[in-house]
């Protein structure tokens, strides 16, 4: 070998060790599986050390829930307004990835509610259990014989598998609250942080029932300050002085899934809508006004050609057809599933029952404001703390049906802040509504009035002549009783939120924590 081939050898060697060396050396720079990026120390250590859930495998949808995924549409009215109700002009919005019942809330769901009301609040709180039962008698109707349904259709097990009627806005609310705390308490057991058996109903002393907001807080105050007493023996450890030490689940360790709600009125139309059917690559082929593709109300498909693919009103007098040809299979409600899903796999998001969603009513969508998840309704709470620091919770003696025993107390943020860019109060139910950023009857002298001349508490006596204010509910979809016109998603109406009918139920959504887009659909717990 010559010295000219022997120096490069020798330089190709000594480039491979410098190499391997700087690889090593930015190697011991990084952090391990467990150590802290930001200080080297480790994570998760039995020494004291930060605890954190790195692990973390991206969050599962919860019960009776359907992943979809977030993306960019048309709001609103995309075909002619024959009616010209203008409240749902066209705009682009973007939607996160969220979650939303498959089907509507069922008879058998809310009455499981019921059971847990009773049991737990009615010999102690009477009034809140009575405030949480529908309206059986939004059926009756003056000329029309529907005694066998006020009876009957909430309880029977004929019905069981019906949209629940007769429910208030904040009853749909209340009910997903409950349904949170139910859930998580399950995991919570299930996770070995509660004893089994032991928050059964009838175990639950003066309705001090867990309420999830509350024990990210303070786990200690849950269930009236026996949290430590119930704790199960997966999470308890002994220090090296023998004494015993309980582990609560956190924020950061990502066991406990976020709340059940309403939809906003953007994700439920967003969710209805179920555009991908017509999606080519990243464009629309064209317009949808059903949750299906297609301008008719019947199916195209060769299997199922000319069968309904809603429950709806088909003429005057006509609510299923004829004996031996019925159309609908039900003059009123239809069990869910009854019809086909769209193609988010969602069932009823046409038909059925019209569903009340999270939004205050305004004539007007703000697109100028936000296009960015859309919603008008945000009203920011801070808890309430005690002058030792503590977090208060609600106790029996101030318990009501919207806070219950052991729910966390709170008080609207109304703390003005000028650093802060974003928002500055904490009720913005009537944002831009007659003050001077909307310059909608806003006086000159700085009096401000109502927008649309609704009542107040203070002159609800008073003539008026709108039902638009901040207690005004945005429900969506149509229902049994309405004709095909409102099976568009994009239709909207509005009640006073806590009225009743016999043709708006409600379905629930959860906040998906992660990125919009993703590999794969989460798995169901």
């Amino acid at each position: 070998m010559n010295n000219q081939a022997l120096f490069k050898t020798f330089s190709l060697l000594i480039t491979i060790l410098l190499f391997i060396g700087c690889n090593r050396n930015n190697s011991s720079i990084k952090s391990g599986k467990n150590i802290s990026q930001a200080t080297g120390w480790k994570i998760n250590s039995k020494d004291g050390g930060f605890k954190y859930n790195n692990k973390f495998k991206g969050q599962p949808a919860g019960p009776g829930l359907v992943f979809v995924e977030g993306g960019t549409f048309t709001k609103g009215n995309v075909q002619d307004n024959v009616m010209h109700d203008w409240n749902n002009t066209p705009n682009q919005q973007y939607v996160r990835s969220f979650f939303i019942d498959e089907t509507e809330v069922t008879n058998v769901m809310y009455v499981e509610y019921l059971y847990w009301m009773r049991t737990v609040f009615a010999e102690s709180f009477p009034e809140i259990y009575k405030v949480s039962l529908p309206d059986t008698l939004v059926w009756r109707n003056p000329l029309g014989f529907n005694e066998d349904m006020v009876n009957n259709y909430l309880r029977h097990p004929a019905f069981q598998n019906h949209p629940v009627v007769g429910v208030t806005w904040k009853q749909a609310t209340n009910f997903a609250k409950w349904r949170t705390d139910r859930v998580n308490e399950k995991i919570l057991i299930s996770k070995g942080y509660i004893r089994p058996g032991s928050v059964i109903p009838d175990s639950l002393n003066n309705g001090y029932s867990f309420n999830t907001k509350a024990y990210f807080l303070d786990p200690t105050q849950s269930y009236g300050g026996r949290m430590n007493e119930i704790a199960g023996d997966k999470q308890k450890e002994i220090n090296e002085d023998g004494e015993e030490k309980i582990n609560y689940a956190t924020r950061e360790s990502g066991v406990l899934l976020p709340e059940y709600r309403l939809p906003t009125e953007t994700e439920w139309e967003y969710a209805a809508l179920a555009l991908s059917e017509i999606r080519d690559g990243n464009v629309y082929r064209g317009k949808k006004k059903f949750p299906w593709d297609g301008e008719y109300t019947r199916s195209e498909k060769k299997k199922s050609l000319g069968d309904q693919l809603a429950n709806f009103k088909l003429a005057d007098g006509d609510y299923g057809g004829i004996a031996g040809w019925s159309e609908t299979g039900s003059g009123i409600t239809s069990a869910v599933r009854s019809y086909p899903p769209n193609d988010f796999g969602l069932y009823g998001m046409a038909g059925n029952v019209a569903e009340w969603v999270a939004d205050v009513y305004r004539p007007i969508i703000d697109a100028d404001a936000n296009d960015f998840n859309y919603y008008r309704g945000n009203v920011y709470f801070a808890p309430s703390i005690d002058e030792n620091g503590k977090v208060l919770t609600v106790d029996p003696e101030s318990a009501t049906f919207d806070n219950l025993p052991g729910s966390l107390k709170q008080e609207v943020e109304n703390e003005d802040s000028i650093d802060r860019v974003n928002y500055s109060t904490g009720d913005n139910r009537d944002y831009n509504d007659g003050d001077r950023n909307s310059v909608r009857n806003f006086s000159l002298d700085g009096e401000v009035s109502s927008m649309y001349n609704s009542p107040t508490e203070e002159d609800i006596s008073e003539e008026r002549t709108t039902l638009i204010n901040n207690e005004a509910r945005v429900y969506k979809g149509g229902s049994w009783i309405d004709r095909a016109y409102y099976l568009d998603p994009a239709q909207r109406r509005f009640l006073p939120e806590n009225m009743t009918t016999n043709f708006i139920g409600f379905r629930c959504a959860m906040s998906y924590l992660g990125e919009s887009r993703i590999k794969a659909k989460p798995k169901k717990r």
